[in-house]
């Protein structure tokens, strides 16, 4: 398997074709990529972890993701890296590397679904799965320049799929074309009485106004280009909700609740095994094994309150468009102290759709010091249908781009 930027981990190079006898489907024939969290029967699953991979055995059972891909003819090609545990901003993995951005030389894929994002941009695959439980969809499509999606919770199958904070996981995919992004949606999102098209197009000020000013601009260029197709922007405080208002309020609860998930996932194996963790994801787990259930229960009860907000202010089909990421792809090997901020500015922006249970979309519009920036479009949950519809029109209409291949295929 020819892989020049790093974004296949070494136990996960191997080919499963598809369905040969699949009929009338876009996806066969196409190569595909998934994340190492995701099982494939007979492969052990490493999640970004060597003593992950050494106390856990092969997997029984294929996840109903990629099985469901299989099913319609697209080949498997690999497994890619990812942070340890899908835990992370950039994508740098002590043990298996940071696979290399072929659209922003020199600058992280982006985490935690670091691999899949590179693959793509890098031309190695049609497509790739990851997983975005706070942005690790979302951050590596912007970094890497691509079309990505995290999925309403709930609509695609988390069956045999690591669980990090299992209340915001979700399975989502990069593609250099929407209408490939939306083929894909077809084959793996369960139905729902969605509506018929969008609504009210709204930004996110509380959200932009957190990004740096040369950022921003960036960003709000591209929400004037999709208002050509939906109308004029209005502009809103997002995190105006009654009884827990601001952003800092948000963060709050989704941090309880990702500490408070996350350690009653992996808390007996991390005390059992001590397995040898980065800096960044060893301290973020021991953060996380602070909350206390008491905390945990109080901080769903808050979450119920704000998604029936998000819910409400997204009724009707609105969309809301707020960054994907705080900025460019930070360096790689950046200094904890330097990325710590650029982190901190992140847990804002991904916490919007994980805590409603949102759609979100990443379009690859903006570039700032000739580097991608995607803007995000969000909608209530069940409304994924109406963002990809969004993103092939602005394409159609010359208004967000078709990703090129690198020349050199994968290089």
């Amino acid at each position: 398997m020819i892989d020049p930027i790093g974004a296949y981990v070494p136990h996960g190079k191997f080919t499963i074709f598809g369905n040969p006898s699949a009929k009338n489907n876009p996806l066969k024939d196409l190569n595909f990529a998934a994340k190492d969290i995701i099982d494939v029967a007979g492969h052990v699953t490493g999640c970004g972890n060597p003593d992950w991979l050494k106390t856990h055995s092969a997997a029984d059972e294929t996840a109903r993701c990629i099985q469901d891909l299989l099913d319609v003819g697209a080949n498997l090609v690999g497994k890619t890296v990812t942070e340890e545990l899908a835990t992370g901003l950039t994508g740098e993995n002590i043990h298996y590397g940071t696979p290399l951005n072929v659209n922003a030389p020199g600058r992280v894929s982006g985490g935690s679904s670091s691999g899949s994002a590179a693959a793509v941009a890098a031309g190695l695959v049609d497509f790739a799965l990851g997983s975005d439980t706070g942005g690790s969809v979302r951050a590596p499509a912007s970094f890497c320049g691509l079309y990505g999606i995290r999925p309403s919770h709930g609509r695609v199958s988390l069956e045999s799929v690591m669980k990090l904070a299992p209340s915001f996981d979700t399975i989502g995919w990069f593609a250099r074309s929407p209408e490939l992004l939306r083929d894909i949606a077809r084959v793996l999102l369960k139905k729902s009485n969605h509506s018929l098209g969008p609504g009210k197009f709204l930004v996110a000020s509380d959200i932009m106004n957190i990004v740096p000013d040369p950022i921003r601009l960036a960003l709000m260029e591209s929400v004037e280009k999709v208002a050509q197709i939906l109308g004029p922007a209005k502009s809103i405080v997002v995190s105006n909700a009654e009884g827990l208002p601001g952003l800092e309020n948000w963060v709050s609860v989704t941090r309880a609740i990702w500490g408070g998930e996350s350690w009653e996932v992996h808390g007996d194996w991390i005390k059992k095994v001590k397995p040898i963790f980065g800096s960044g994801v060893a301290s973020r787990f021991q953060a996380r094994s602070n909350v206390t259930p008491d905390e945990l229960a109080v901080a769903r009860i808050q979450r119920d309150a704000i998604a029936d907000h998000l819910s409400e202010l997204l009724n009707n089909g609105n969309i809301i468009a707020l960054p994907s990421s705080p900025g460019i792809a930070p360096v790689i090997g950046g200094q904890d102290s330097d990325i710590d901020p650029f982190r901190e500015c992140n847990e804002p922006i991904g916490c919007i759709s994980g805590l409603g249970r949102l759609p979100q979309i990443t379009i690859p519009m903006a570039k700032f010091d000739g580097f991608p920036l995607g803007l995000g479009l969000a909608a209530a949950s069940g409304n994924d249908e109406i963002l990809l519809d969004i993103a092939v029109t602005l394409a159609e209409n010359g208004i967000s781009p078709y990703v090129s291949m690198p020349s050199g295929k994968g290089l």
